[in-house]
C-alpha cells in the first residue's frame, strides 16, 4: 500500500507508521515539490499512492501542487486523511468524485477553543484601551465586564464549540448548543435547533460560529441575525468566512450592535488590503489562524496513526465525513 505524505509528517511518525505495517510503502514529497519511493525519484503521475495524509505539512507547503497532483490523479485512491475540521475546499469534494473515503481531524479544536476565550476576555477587559493606556504612560484604571452569568450561543457543536463551552463555562457562563442533533449534551447547558437560532439571539451576550460552511450554514448571520442581537454583545466567527454577510455584519457594527466582533475567517481569503475589517474599531481580525497551537501537529499526527491502524484492519474510520455533505458543499 502506497502512503502519500509529506516529508516532516514522515519524519515524525516513521516509527509509528512501520509499526502498523511493513507493507506500507511511503511517498514522501518535499517541500521542492519531489516525490520519492525507497529514495527514488517519482513522478506526480506516477506515484498512485493508495491513502493520502494531507496535513499542514502539505497544505502549506511549496510542493502542495505536486503533493494534490499526485493524490488527485491517483487511480488508486482509497482513503484521505485530512488536517483540518473542514472540508469545503474544493480539493476533498474532488477526492470524494475520485471514490475516496474523506477523514476530517479536530487537533486543532484546543488552539482555536482557547482562541475564542482571548478573543472575547480581551474585548470585555477592554484590552486594546489597556494595551493604549500603558502606550502612553497613562495610569488609567478601567471597569471591565465579566464572563460570569452571561450566556453564549455556540453554532455548530463539534470537537471546537465543545471546547469552547468548556472553557466559557469554567469562567460561569451559561451555554446553549446548536447542532443537528438535539439530544442531551454534557457540555451544555441547553441544546437548540437550527430553527431556533433567531429567538436566542436576544438573551445571547456572546455569539460563537463553529459550524462547518454547508448550503444550509451559508450566510447563517445575516442581517436578520444581527438585528436580532443584544445592546453590548460579542459575534465571534472561527469557523468558516461564508457563515457571515459580512456586508451585514459592517453595517451591524457600525450601528454598535454587535459592540464588537472577533474574526479569524473571512468570505475572501487573504482580506484585501482595502477591506473595512482591518481598521474597523470593533473588530479584532486575525488571519485563519485560530488553530495554529503548538500541539496541533501532534494531536494530528495521533489521529491519523489511529486511523491507519483502523483501516488496515477494516475496522470504521474516526471523523469520517459525509460523502454527500461533501459534495454539497
Amino acid at each position: 500500500m502506497r502512503l502519500l505524505i509529506h516529508e516532516k509528517a514522515y519524519n515524525r511518525t516513521r516509527a509509528a507508521i512501520a509499526v502498523h505495517s511493513a507493507a506500507i510503502e511511503p511517498l514522501l514529497v518535499s517541500d521542492s515539490g519531489e516525490i520519492t519511493l525507497a529514495g527514488a525519484p517519482v513522478t506526480p503521475d506516477a506515484a498512485a499512492p493508495d491513502v493520502v495524509w494531507a496535513n499542514a505539512d502539505a497544505f502549506f507547503s511549496p510542493g502542495a501542487r505536486a503533493f494534490m497532483t499526485a493524490a488527485l490523479k491517483s487511480p488508486n485512491l482509497k482513503w484521505v486523511q485530512s488536517g483540518a475540521a473542514g472540508f469545503d475546499n474544493p480539493v476533498f469534494g474532488q477526492f470524494i468524485q475520485k471514490g475516496a473515503r474523506l477523514t476530517t481531524s479536530h487537533g486543532q479544536a484546543v488552539g482555536m477553543a482557547d482562541y475564542v476565550l482571548w478573543g472575547v476576555l480581551d474585548t470585555l477587559q477592554g484590552g486594546p484601551e489597556r494595551r493604549a493606556a500603558q502606550a502612553a504612560g497613562q495610569w488609567t484604571r478601567h471597569v471591565f465586564r465579566e464572563i460570569e452569568g452571561s450566556r453564549w450561543t455556540i453554532f455548530g457543536f463539534g470537537a471546537i464549540g465543545r471546547g469552547v463551552a468548556a472553557r466559557a463555562r469554567a469562567f460561569g457562563a451559561h451555554i446553549t448548543a446548536i447542532r443537528r442533533s438535539t439530544s442531551p449534551d454534557t457540555a451544555a447547558d441547553q441544546m437548540a435547533t437550527r430553527g431556533e437560532f433567531l429567538d436566542l439571539l436576544p438573551t445571547t451576550d456572546v455569539l460563537v460560529l463553529c459550524s462547518p460552511l454547508t448550503p444550509e450554514t451559508r450566510h447563517v448571520a445575516d442581517a436578520a441575525a444581527f438585528g436580532r442581537m443584544k445592546t453590548g454583545s460579542i459575534f465571534v466567527n472561527v469557523g468558516r468566512g461564508p457563515l457571515v454577510d459580512e456586508s451585514a455584519l459592517l453595517a451591524a457594527l457600525d450601528q454598535g450592535v454587535p459592540s464588537h466582533a472577533v474574526l479569524d475567517v473571512f468570505e475572501t481569503e487573504p482580506l484585501p488590503g482595502d477591506s473595512r475589517f482591518w481598521g474597523h474599531p470593533r473588530v479584532t481580525l486575525t488571519p485563519h489562524s485560530s488553530g495554529m497551537s503548538v500541539g496541533n501537529a501532534h494531536r494530528n499526527d495521533v489521529l491519523f496513526l489511529e486511523n491507519l491502524g483502523r483501516y488496515l484492519e477494516g475496522q470504521p474510520l474516526a471523523n469520517e465525513a459525509s460523502a454527500a455533505d461533501v459534495l454539497a458543499g
